[in-house]
């Protein structure tokens, strides 16, 4: 099992800013589309932003505008910038390769991180 590990979370009030990180192995990196999801309390998880290797971004409307997804492939990690943060921002953050087989990412899910945005 290999996992990846994120890390940035925090508390911030609306309007504010967090960037986070999320590193891995090559061998996931190397080889696939990089994704952010997240998981509110009582809701399904969520793919937010994705990123190819040579990256092109695609966002989830909720977010598209607030947040940037890029990578650093020679660090193998991927990050997210969030602006504009809103209270339904709140929730666990994590990252996985969307494109990957279910196998690869049942494998890779981390703890997350969790952002609380309250004022």
């Amino acid at each position: 099992q290999v996992q990846l590990v994120e890390s940035g979370g925090g508390l911030v009030q609306p309007g504010g800013s967090l960037r986070l990180s999320c590193a891995g192995p090559g061998s996931i990196f190397s080889i696939y589309v990089m994704g952010w999801y997240r998981q509110a309390p009582g809701k399904q998880r969520e793919l937010v932003a994705a990123i190819t290797r040579s990256g092109t971004t695609d966002y989830a409307g909720s977010v598209k505008g607030r947040f940037t997804i890029s990578r650093d492939n020679a660090k193998n990690t991927v990050y997210l910038q969030m602006n504009s943060l809103k209270p339904e921002d709140t929730a666990v953050y994590y990252c996985n390769a969307p494109r990957a087989s279910r196998e690869v990412q049942d494998n890779s899910w981390g703890q997350g991180t969790q952002v609380t945005v309250s004022s």
